[in-house]
């Protein structure tokens, strides 16, 4: 027996048929993983255009402008050399201490900008994700690529104080691109899944600055594990050396400042946390795809 729906059904199910023939998808389907970083990869001339926009955009109402990409960090490492180096003489034991936490900070400064602004990716892009049809890990993409030309912005200042405060270049200085270029992975990666939970949890973008203070302080920024741990039970140092901003950083401060280099356990170590970090936080965030014009 008919029922009054059955001709609407059917046309759907014509309409379907006749879609899949000529190879349509529903609007805003997610598209399979392969075929989704092939449109990623199609976009990459929008991707660097946007976060060159976004980077200048960024300064454009203060009166200094760019330049505060230079003041900023350098006034934190004033302000934590202060407290941190001069008043609680965490400067202790640690080898040239301004290099130090220079380029800890800066280091992890980075990581800082790229999960926070990765997490209002999404709900800071509504009006380009309901206009446009694009794959949307373009955005914390964008975000993380924004915190990398900050960085390298900061690193035009940390190189020169590294050098006055007594470093002298040496080949092993080469070592600081595959160490950002492995940063940059790993806090891509953490972009992409926050992104996908600042969507859905708002406020999260205002819990991250607190969540990402606390693991500054756990990551050796202002102060040498090593010399901590000697006054601590011997737990205490392993756990803060497998934190992976601690081991990012440490990959940094050894190109740059004289002393132990990086073991080859270092180095593998960390490729691990990238590359897991890295998919984990891609795959997490694709799954999503279909939502986030709902958001």
């Amino acid at each position: 027996m008919s029922t009054p729906f059955a001709p609407a059904a059917q046309s759907t199910g014509d309409a379907a048929a006749l879609a899949a023939q000529f190879g349509m998808s529903r609007a805003g389907a997610r598209a399979p993983l392969r075929e989704y970083l092939r449109q990623m990869w199609g976009r990459r001339n929008f991707i660097l255009a946007l976060s060159s926009g976004n980077n200048a955009v960024g300064y454009s109402r203060s009166m200094l402008g760019q330049a505060w990409q230079v003041l900023t960090p350098l006034l934190n490492v004033a302000v934590y050399f202060l407290i941190f180096g001069l008043l609680l003489k965490t400067n202790r034991g640690v080898h040239n201490y301004i290099a130090f936490l220079v380029v800890g900070l800066f280091t992890f400064n980075f990581m800082t900008s790229a999960v926070t602004s990765g997490a209002k990716a999404i709900t800071g892009n509504l009006g380009i994700i309901r206009s446009l049809h694009f794959p949307r890990a373009v955005l914390p993409t964008s975000t993380t690529i924004v915190a990398l030309l900050q960085l390298l912005y900061s690193l035009a200042v940390a190189i020169p104080i590294v050098i006055i405060t007594g470093e002298r270049p040496e080949l092993r200085w080469l070592e600081i691109v595959p160490a950002l270029a492995l940063i940059t992975l790993f806090a891509l990666g953490l972009g992409y899944l926050f992104a996908r939970i600042g969507a859905h949890l708002p406020d999260t973008s205002q819990l991250l600055p607190f969540i990402m203070r606390v693991w500054m302080y756990l990551s050796g920024v202002l102060y040498s594990i090593d010399v901590f741990a000697k006054e601590h039970a011997e737990w205490v140092g392993t756990v803060l050396n497998l934190n992976p901003g601690a081991m990012y950083i440490d990959l940094a401060r050894h190109a740059l400042i004289d002393g132990q280099a990086a073991s080859v356990h270092d180095w593998l170590v960390a490729i691990v946390w990238s590359v897991v970090v890295f998919v984990v936080g891609f795959v997490v965030f694709w799954q999503g795809e279909e939502e986030y014009g709902r958001v």
